[in-house]
Parts: C-alpha cells; sequence; structure tokens
C-alpha cells in the first residue's frame, strides 16, 4: 500500500478517516444535551476504555457537534500535575465573556463573571496553580468561601444560569479524568449535582481510564446516578466493515465509506476492469471477493 495515502491513523487522537460504530453514542449525547438545554433531566456521560480505542477522537467529534447546535463548549485535558480548577477556570471565562454577548443573558454573564473572580482569588492560597485574568471585582459573598466544593458548585450555577438565559446550554468536554484528585473530582460531582437539582442546562461529557468509574463512585456515592458510562472498547464485526458502494449514486445517508468507490479502485492501478487487460484481478474477481466477505443483503442487489 501507498504510505502517503495509507488510510492508518497513528498517534494519540488522530482521526480516522471515518468514525464508524459510534453513531448510538454519538446520538446519546446529542440527546442528553438537548434534554438539558430544554429544562429536562438528562445524566452526564463519561465513557470508559482503555488506552487506543478512540475516545479523545469521539470526545472531540462530539464536542464539534454540540458547537455546531449552539452549545458553549469546554474542551479540556486533565493533566496530572495541575488542579481541574486551574484549567476550568479561563475556559470558564471565555464562556461567559462569550455569553455576555447575548443582550438577554449579559447581566447573569456578568454575575457570573463576578464568581469567578472570587472563586479565583479566595482559592489562589491554597491552589497557586489558578491563573484566570479578571474582568470584574469580586462580589463579597459570591463563590469566595475558600472551599472549593462549595465554590465550585456556586460557580457552576451562576454559569448555567447565564446559559439558561441565552437558551443555550455549557458543556465541559474532558478528556483523562482518571488524573484528577479525588477531592477535586468531588466538587465537580456535586456542581453538577446541584445544577440538575436546579434544572440548570449544565453536563459533562468525559472520558478517562477503566478506574475512572470507581474513583467517582469513591469520591461521592450518587455519582452513579448522575453519570452514564458506556465502555468503549473494540469494535464488534458489523460496525468496524466499510460500507461498499458499485456506484456513487444514492449514498447512504450518515454511512461512512471507508473503502474506495469500485472507479476509485480502478483509477488508482488496485483492480484493473476487462478493458485494461488480462490481469490476475479484475473487477469481477473483486466484485466476488466482496460478496464472499461483506456482511449484509442489501448492497447486493447494486
Amino acid at each position: 500500500m501507498d504510505p502517503i495515502t495509507n488510510p492508518y491513523s497513528p498517534g494519540a487522537g488522530a482521526p480516522p478517516p471515518a468514525l464508524a460504530g459510534r453513531d448510538a453514542l454519538r446520538r446519546q449525547v446529542n440527546i442528553a444535551i438537548a434534554r438539558i438545554r430544554r429544562g429536562r433531566a438528562a445524566k452526564s456521560v463519561l465513557m470508559v476504555g482503555l488506552r487506543g480505542v478512540g475516545k479523545t477522537v469521539l470526545l472531540e467529534k462530539m464536542r464539534v457537534e454540540a458547537e455546531a447546535e449552539g452549545v458553549h463548549a469546554i474542551r479540556m485535558e486533565a493533566p496530572e500535575n495541575r488542579s481541574l480548577h486551574a484549567l476550568l477556570a479561563p475556559q470558564l471565562r471565555l464562556a461567559l465573556l462569550r455569553l455576555s454577548r447575548v443582550e438577554a443573558a449579559r447581566d447573569l454573564a456578568q454575575r457570573g463573571l463576578r464568581a469567578l473572580a472570587g472563586f479565583a482569588k479566595s482559592l489562589k492560597v491554597t491552589y497557586a496553580d489558578i491563573e484566570v485574568g479578571l474582568d470584574l471585582d469580586p462580589e463579597p459573598g459570591l463563590a469566595d468561601n475558600g472551599d472549593l466544593e462549595s465554590d465550585l458548585a456556586t460557580l457552576l450555577e451562576e454559569a448555567g444560569k447565564a446559559a439558561q438565559r441565552a437558551d443555550t446550554a455549557l458543556v465541559m468536554f474532558i478528556d483523562e479524568l482518571q488524573y484528577v484528585a479525588e477531592n477535586q473530582l468531588a466538587a465537580l460531582i456535586t456542581a453538577l449535582h446541584r445544577c440538575a437539582q436546579g434544572q440548570l442546562p449544565v453536563t459533562l461529557v468525559g472520558a478517562g481510564l477503566p478506574q475512572l468509574r470507581g474513583r467517582c463512585g469513591n469520591a461521592k456515592s450518587y455519582a452513579e446516578r448522575l453519570f452514564d458510562y458506556p465502555e468503549i472498547g473494540p469494535l464488534a464485526s458489523d460496525p468496524a466493515w466499510p460500507r461498499y458502494h458499485q456506484s456513487d449514486e444514492d449514498p447512504v445517508p450518515d454511512q461512512p465509506t471507508l473503502a474506495p468507490l469500485r472507479s476509485a479502485l480502478i483509477e488508482k492501478g488496485m483492480i484493473y476492469s476487462p478493458n485494461h487487460g488480462d490481469t490476475a484481478f479484475t473487477v469481477p474477481l473483486f466484485d466476488e471477493f466482496m460478496r464472499r466477505i461483506m456482511p449484509g443483503e442489501a448492497w447486493r442487489t447494486t
């Protein structure tokens, strides 16, 4: 195979040519986001799985789809050497600044920015890695108690109220969640719980190694009722097969094509039609080969 056109995508988080076999999970997340945007209950989603199964690529795809629907998305990767809120604070600031441009949500977004200022200032002593630009002065008594669990819950509530007023949602997409310290994970779970109780449009779509499920349960006993934990693993045989098309007319909606069309294979010199001469692997032989190995019956009549 030509190494330049080889569709294999090595590396961490490199998107494949087509994201096959994950449609049901993507739809689950899209529905959950649409529900919270309308003030209805929905669980946050934490994808768990081993390295290399596509969690990061899937998380990024979900973020892109959410933003296409007008949702305010926060994208982060939890590192081993920084606190979660040190990463969250600058991203929340950007989200609140965007919300402040919506006339209906301006006052609530500015209140959220004041809460962020109090949050960063009060926790700076304990967590020195918090660095965030402060656009407004803190409001006394608003997310400034110095207690991470209480202050983060207040901060996300204020951000959620602004998002609600703007008729949108605030969705945190966080990768490598297994690295978050247990007390910080507990604070995040508490904040999400408070937002759910207030029917505020704030949710989490996360990813991590399999131990994440147990760590969430250890952090807060009610975590299992707040989250769905879909397991991401190797694809089953049917979703993993490419859908083979005899022609490029009437493509099947939402069905990614991994294999090139037969005509493209001919042009690339990978197979030959009879008028190209007597070859070992002609188009009829190729078609017969595909009929033997491809699952399903619908395509066989085309």
